[in-house]
């Protein structure tokens, strides 16, 4: 369900908890065990319902139970390949099990590919179930003989569905199919249902719905109302657009600056071209765009392949939607050593749609892969010449940036980029402490410094640039200039981070120089806005500096 359990929320007893949902210590934005009785599993990334409720299902078998198992899956989420080894296993239950497809011809975006113009054709042939039932009525009015005609075709694996309805897909896959019915129809769907709950096996109810139903902003604009923040009711427009770039906005503009001047740039999404900017992308290299669906560890091997064929591919992805095709960055991206570019968004804390969305993993799964590269940019001016960069660089190299208005701090000091070079933004050796940021932790660094000026003490900044590979020559150049403590700073896990990387080297290098590592915890992320979880975390300033003075740190 995802996005869309906000009407289940409201019938299982959570009307009154509105007014805080997505917000800190308030309702989620998805289903919820910890928050309900009646969110059966956890939901953040599509596909995963029919797996999901199969487990559920046969755990009820096992155990002896009687209860309806039913699995809502989108015609979107239908796209990822989970979801078809999820039906390939569900045609063997002997026992109900029900899917509901709820087709909306949308994901987050307009639907792609294969699946979506398959269901296109079902949705075409509504003369079929008229059809059919006005087929078998007649031949049973036929004396004797009739109503055991209409036995021997039902049991004729459907050969007249076959016949009007090309492929039938999930009845070939040994599912029962059902519909297509609307799903504004409640009468209609209530039957379907009644009439799949009679069922001993898989079956599939395919309903066909409009998203955004009955709010002519959401009917117009689907794609904006997916998980959608606070809007004015009357005109459907966010109440929290200021007009400034973001990082999107930075790397789109940017991504196409360096398409005009190279023909073999590509772009690849897997369905969000609007959250990642790639439509303007789209828009401007048409036949250069790919749009994969909700179909990420296909949208990583593809860029591979793609690779090897001489192109230059940039995957823009949400950093914790990349986590679904970890194998396949290891296997079919960095063991070849193929050029891909990973654009990852929404790096680092996202806010309002809480654990499963949190971009806090991607430097440390990114790290541990043997020929990745990944950087982090300090402002927007950065995340152009990155981009830039990596374009050229011949391997697997991965970008990451936040989600929200871009830091323009630092725009006029900046030195070219080299491989695993950091750079030096402020330099204060009389108090002999760094602090070492990367990407958007340079501006919090920035506020540290600042604030410690004004209580007598002296911190010089470094930028790190990259998490990997880590610039041991300027730890070393560190060192031998005197400074005793290091501070990083990286909006991330600990565990595998860049500040461990730091650590380590600094350990085994350079004991005499001390290392403390602000990180985020090892933990999942409740939703919030930003600036609490930050708080929250301490890894804002203000946090980071009193967390410090009790450690006698800049002593």
């Amino acid at each position: 369900m995802g996005h869309q359990c906000y009407t289940h929320k409201i019938l299982s007893g959570r009307r009154d908890d509105f007014a805080l949902l997505r917000k800190f210590k308030g309702i989620s934005g998805f289903p919820k065990r910890e928050e309900s009785p009646y969110d059966c599993f956890n939901t953040g990334h599509s596909s995963t319902s029919i797996s999901a409720a199969l487990g559920i299902a046969e755990g009820r078998d096992l155990l002896g139970e009687d209860y309806t198992v039913l699995a809502v899956i989108g015609d979107g989420a239908l796209t990822g390949g989970m979801a078809y080894e999820a039906l390939n296993n569900a045609s063997k239950m002997k026992k109900n099990f029900i899917i509901i497809l709820n087709d909306n011809e949308m994901s987050i975006a307009k639907n792609v590919g294969g699946m979506s113009t398959y269901l296109n054709g079902i949705r075409s042939h509504k003369g079929y179930t008229r059809f059919k039932e006005n087929l078998a009525s007649s031949l049973g009015k036929i004396p004797v003989v009739g109503d055991r005609i209409v036995e021997r075709l039902k049991n004729t694996k459907n050969s007249i569905k076959q016949l009007l309805v090309p492929g039938m897909l999930f009845e070939n896959m040994g599912l029962t199919y059902l519909g297509p019915v609307d799903g504004h129809n409640l009468h209609a769907l209530e039957q379907v249902i009644h009439e799949a709950k009679r069922i001993d096996h898989a079956v599939l109810v395919h309903v066909v719905t409009k998203k955004g139903k009955g709010y002519v902003p959401a009917e117009q604009n689907p794609s904006v109302f997916h998980g959608v923040g606070p809007f004015d009711i009357a005109t459907g427009k966010s109440k929290q657009e200021n007009g400034k770039k973001s990082y999107t906005d930075i790397f789109a503009e940017s991504l196409i600056k360096e398409g005009k001047e190279d023909s073999k740039i590509v772009a690849i999404t897997a369905a969000m071209p609007d959250g990642t900017g790639l439509t303007k992308f789209e828009k401007a290299f048409p036949k250069r765009f790919f749009d994969v669906g909700i179909a990420e560890a296909h949208a990583v091997t593809s860029a591979a392949g793609l690779a090897s064929a001489g192109l230059k591919p940039v995957f823009a992805v949400y950093s914790s939607f990349l986590q679904r095709a970890y194998d396949q960055i290891v296997h079919d991206v960095c063991l070849q050593k193929l050029p891909v570019v990973f654009a990852i968004d929404r790096a680092g804390l996202v806010g309002a749609d809480g654990e499963t969305h949190q971009g806090i993993f991607d430097i440390s799964y990114l790290r541990s892969i043997p020929n990745m590269t990944v950087m982090a940019p300090k402002n927007a001016r950065e995340l152009t010449e990155m981009l830039h960069f990596a374009l050229q660089f011949q391997g697997p190299i991965a970008i990451r940036y936040p989600r929200g208005t871009a830091y323009q701090g630092f725009s006029e000091k900046q030195e070219p980029i080299e491989y695993g070079k950091a750079e030096i933004l402020i330099e204060e050796q009389t108090g002999k402490i760094a602090l070492l940021a990367l990407g958007s932790m340079v501006s919090t660094g920035e506020h540290i410094v600042e604030k410690m000026v004004k209580k007598g003490v002296n911190l010089s900044l470094v930028n790190a640039r990259f998490a990997k590979p880590i610039d041991t020559e300027m730890l070393d150049k560190l060192s031998e200039k005197g400074y005793r403590k290091i501070l990083t700073l990286e909006e991330g896990v600990r565990s595998g981070g860049f500040g461990e990387a730091v650590l380590s080297y600094m350990e085994t290098h350079h004991k005499e120089v001390a290392v403390e590592n602000i990180t985020l915890p090892d933990a999942y992320v409740e939703h919030g806005d930003v600036s609490t979880l930050r708080k929250m975390l301490k890894i804002d300033s203000d946090s980071i500096i009193e967390g410090l003075e009790e450690k006698g740190f800049f002593k």
